[in-house]
């Protein structure tokens, strides 16, 4: 259904304070994910980053978190400079006898802008494929 949110599940070969701090510390996530400026894994914190679109667009993403269990869940909302909409990703941690499952959700895709195809559901799923299920699991089991 068009309304429900993305989700990937991965598991990685590495423990879940491993994976957390690839997921919380900026020098690491800019390794796989964005360069952020700062990053901080505190509720209220609030991070930017710049993405490219299908066509090379420019969108600055604005972004706050609004929930951490360190170790086991990390959410924040993502919205964009200017668009209307409001999402909200979610990384939820489990240890599997020394192994790592990560979740990610990434919900309210639809409050997006519909005539554009850099935010239809299936771009989100390309990209966090990509992160999640490449860039993140190579970081990690280097």
């Amino acid at each position: 259904m068009k309304t429900d949110p993305f989700t990937i599940e991965r598991t990685y070969n590495a423990p879940v304070e491993k994976v957390w701090k690839a997921i919380t510390n900026k020098d690491e996530m800019k390794q796989w994910y964005f360069d952020l400026s700062e990053f901080k894994p505190v509720v209220g914190f609030e991070f930017q980053f710049t993405g490219e679109g299908h066509k090379g667009e420019k969108y600055l993403h604005l972004c706050k978190i609004t929930e951490v269990i360190s170790n086991k869940k990390l959410t924040y909302n993502w919205r964009y400079d200017g668009l209307e909409g409001i999402s909200f990703v979610t990384f939820e941690l489990f240890d599997e006898a020394g192994k790592t499952r990560l979740k990610l959700t990434h919900e309210g895709l639809v409050t997006f802008p519909v005539n554009n195809p850099d935010f239809a559901k299936e771009s989100f799923g390309e990209g966090w494929t990509f992160i999640i299920g490449k860039s993140l699991k190579e970081f990690i089991e280097k």
